[in-house]
C-alpha cells in the first residue's frame, strides 16, 4: 500500500465547498415576485355594485365579516371584527386593517351582533 497524502483540510470542511449557497442574497425572493402576474381592479356592473352597497349598509360595527378585496396587485380574503364603518370616507376597518369601500369585491357577515 502506498502512503496517502494527507489533506490540508478534513472531510467534513470538504464536504461544505459543495453545498448550494447564494452567489446574490435575495436573488431568488426578487424572481419570486417578478414573476407573480399583477392584476388589475376590474370595474364590477351596476348590479354587482348595487348589491354589494347593499350588503356593506347591513354591516354593524362588532359584526365578524369576511372581505374579498383588491390589495398590492391581487385580491385578498380578510375576516375580522369591524370596528368602524365611515361613510365620509368611504373605508371599513376590520380589526387594526383599513379597507377601501371601492376595493371592496365580496362581502359575507360571519357572526352579526
Amino acid at each position: 500500500m502506498a502512503n496517502r497524502p494527507k489533506s490540508p483540510m478534513p472531510i467534513s470542511e470538504r464536504a461544505k465547498q459543495f453545498l448550494p449557497f447564494a452567489a446574490v442574497k435575495g436573488l431568488n425572493e426578487a424572481l419570486e415576485k417578478k414573476e407573480k402576474v399583477a392584476l388589475s381592479k376590474t370595474e364590477m356592473s351596476e348590479d354587482l355594485a348595487a348589491e354589494l352597497n347593499e350588503k356593506i349598509h347591513n354591516v354593524q360595527k362588532g359584526s365578524i365579516v369576511t372581505i374579498t378585496h383588491f390589495y398590492n396587485d391581487d385580491f385578498i380574503e380578510l375576516t375580522g371584527t369591524v370596528v368602524q364603518i365611515d361613510s365620509a370616507y368611504r373605508t371599513i376597518q376590520i380589526d387594526d386593517n383599513s379597507i377601501d369601500m371601492d376595493d371592496i369585491l365580496g362581502i359575507r357577515i360571519v357572526e352579526k351582533l
